[in-house]
């Protein structure tokens, strides 16, 4: 007996989705945001704006897109940028990074500020705050935490700071009894983070790419993690230029796993496993910037 001839994969999408319009939202994506997203996402790219096209009741990508380029919905760019963003995140994600954030900040004078600039859903700048509560014992340290991002629905989580219980089981207990509150009744697979580290971090949308950005300087440390990989070359080079004067000049600037600054600016060294400093031979070039 012959197998059965195999249904072709997209034979259950619901809306065609052509070459033109992938190289259209690759366009768009990368003219508003400066992510460039590879060949191998256009079926991440199809499920997610999907939904879009479900929710504003349209029939094809290219009356969505037409639409978006027409500016007839402004609030749909913020949609759209949204459902492309990727917010994989955790507590302590990258851990080796938070005694080397520790271990800086007992050195430098306070107040103290620091920038998260792909804030999420809020684990990263909340594991900032616990690590600075820990460094200072206390829960009300001299410490201003700005964390920002693209995505504002992930903004709205990050500032309620309630999250599943699953996301503390890898949390040392002590930590957990002293950062968080569990939640009661039907709310007790929840847990929210304590006021008093709420308090520590103010959350603002924020665009890299925006001529301007709602953040002043200088900054002793500038958390930017797991985002650059969605830029290319030029566009790295341009944030971190201007990151560089955000920056005091004993700052430090922290990067994800997978992320090399060295090719990208000439105003950073790396000091340690991910993590870069001001350059004092390119002096010159921060303060002109």
């Amino acid at each position: 007996m012959k197998p059965a001839p195999k249904t072709p994969a997209d034979s259950t999408k619901i809306f065609d989705f052509t070459p033109r319009d992938f190289a259209r939202v690759r366009a768009l994506i990368y003219r508003q945001a400066g992510i460039s997203l590879s060949e191998a996402k256009q079926e991440m790219v199809y499920s997610r704006l999907a939904r879009r096209l479900r929710a504003k009741g349209m029939t094809s990508f290219e009356q969505y897109l037409d639409r978006l380029e027409r500016g007839d919905d402004s609030g749909e760019w913020e949609a759209f940028t949204n459902a492309l963003t990727t917010n994989l995140t955790s507590f302590f994600r990258e851990e080796h990074h938070f005694p080397i954030l520790a271990e800086h900040m007992r050195k430098m004078k306070a107040p103290l500020s620091i920038w998260c600039s792909a804030a999420s859903t809020g684990e990263e700048p909340y594991s900032i705050a616990i690590t600075m509560c820990e460094v200072f014992g206390t829960l009300t340290p001299p410490v201003s935490i700005v964390a920002t991002d693209i995505d504002t629905n992930v903004l709205e989580t990050a500032a309620n700071g309630v999250y599943p219980i699953e996301r503390i089981e890898k949390m040392a207990q002590d930590r957990v009894k002293r950062f968080f509150q569990r939640g009661k009744g039907e709310r007790s697979d929840l847990v929210r983070v304590r006021p008093e580290l709420r308090q520590l971090i103010t959350f603002k949308p924020l665009n890299l790419l925006a001529p301007s950005w709602p953040v002043s300087g200088a900054f002793d440390v500038i958390f930017c993690r797991n985002v650059m990989i969605y830029f290319d070359k030029p566009t790295q080079s341009k944030i971190l230029a201007r990151f560089v004067p955000l920056m005091k000049p004993e700052g430090l600037l922290f990067a994800g796993h997978s992320e090399n600054f060295m090719y990208a600016s000439d105003s950073l060294k790396l000091r340690g496993k991910t993590v870069y400093e001001l350059d004092p031979l390119h002096g010159s070039a921060r303060r002109s910037a």
